[in-house]
């Protein structure tokens, strides 16, 4: 039996990674939660004003939230560690500061990416480069719009794993009034659901900013479901795990809010933006933009047909012209829905 964690580590400064640490520390007061940022003022904000302004503007932080740039400082005897840095730059970042985890640490991704050149998820990434063993490598998914949680607004997620004894000792762990954390032990499933969603929202983001209506971006959402459980169910995942939170649940939230960033991006590039612009325009990452070239190519590895993926990378790539997405997504051979999801 796994006793409560002393102190948690996050991190990861950014809107979800400050809004966690927040959940974390409203679950228990008791207990220390140390958040890890890249800049000085960043930490000397939380430290002395309890606000992270950049991303969650007056938001107050919990007294037991502190803040800190050394990545060491941040990790040490910490049971429970949560990460919440870009999917792309997690290897490097864990090259430089994994084995100051401890070793017998519970380690979290809240990441919605796959890791371009090896098609690896996040959780793999994590075992692979700073040998935490897989049954300790949990990850949490849902729809979890940052500055609602942040607000307190009421909202549900999953905690996914491959031990289920330790997946409910994390649910424990970020647990307060306003967050309900689920359990789940299909870890493929949730994690992929996490991060092909960011690529659809990407692809309703630009018929958005097509000037495209609301039956389109129906029908990108519903068939968006469906290619990302081909590919759930390919790599070994559950077809049920896709019609709950970490599925319909999440891809429904990150197509349809302002706040996601995947849909804002997809916006921009839709009203005639470049990457680059979109990049000075937006604040923070947007995961879909670099990871869905590599589940594209995880999706061709094993023979699932994702349309909407590849024509957001074809977008992306500048392989197609931003007016074609509505032919790429529609000009394909008539097919039964109840045949083949």
């Amino acid at each position: 039996m796994l006793s409560a964690p002393n102190r948690i580590a996050v991190m990861g400064s950014g809107s979800w990674g400050t809004t966690f640490a927040k959940v974390l520390a409203d679950s228990d007061p008791s207990v220390p939660v140390v958040l890890w940022a890249r800049r000085d003022a960043v930490v000397q904000e939380i430290n002395e004003h309890h606000t992270n302004s950049t991303y969650l503007g007056d938001t107050a932080l919990p007294a037991n939230i502190s803040a800190t740039v050394n990545p060491r400082e941040a990790l040490k005897g910490a049971s429970l560690v949560i990460l919440a840095v870009p999917a792309q730059s997690l290897r490097s970042q864990l090259e430089a500061w994994g084995e100051a985890i401890s070793p017998d640490a519970v380690v979290v991704s809240l990441m919605k990416g796959l890791e371009r050149g090896t098609d690896l998820r996040m959780s793999q990434v994590v075992t692979e480069v700073a040998g935490v063993p897989s049954e300790r490598v949990l990850v949490l998914s849902g729809p979890n719009l940052a500055r609602e949680i942040a607000r307190n607004e009421p909202t549900a997620s999953v905690v996914a794993g491959d031990d289920e004894e330790v997946a409910a000792w994390v649910a424990q762990a970020c647990s307060p009034g306003y967050f309900r954390p689920y359990t789940n032990t299909d870890l493929i499933g949730v994690e992929l659901g996490g991060l092909v969603k960011n690529v659809i929202a990407l692809a309703v983001g630009i018929c958005d900013g097509l000037g495209m209506g609301d039956n389109t971006k129906a029908t990108v959402i519903t068939r968006g479901l469906a290619e990302t459980t081909r590919l759930v169910l390919a790599m070994g995942g559950k077809a049920e795990t896709m019609a709950g939170l970490a599925g319909m649940g999440d891809l429904v939230a990150t197509c349809s809010s302002p706040l996601s960033r995947n849909h804002t991006a997809g916006r921009l590039i839709g009203e005639g933006n470049t990457l680059e612009e979109v990049g000075q325009l937006m604040t923070q990452t947007a995961e879909g933009i670099k990871s869905g070239a590599a589940v594209a190519h995880l999706a061709a590895a094993h023979g699932v047909e994702m349309p909407i993926t590849e024509a957001v990378v074809a977008v992306v790539e500048g392989k197609a012209p931003v007016s074609d997405m509505a032919r790429k997504l529609l000009d394909r051979e008539l097919k039964s829905e109840e045949k083949r999801r």
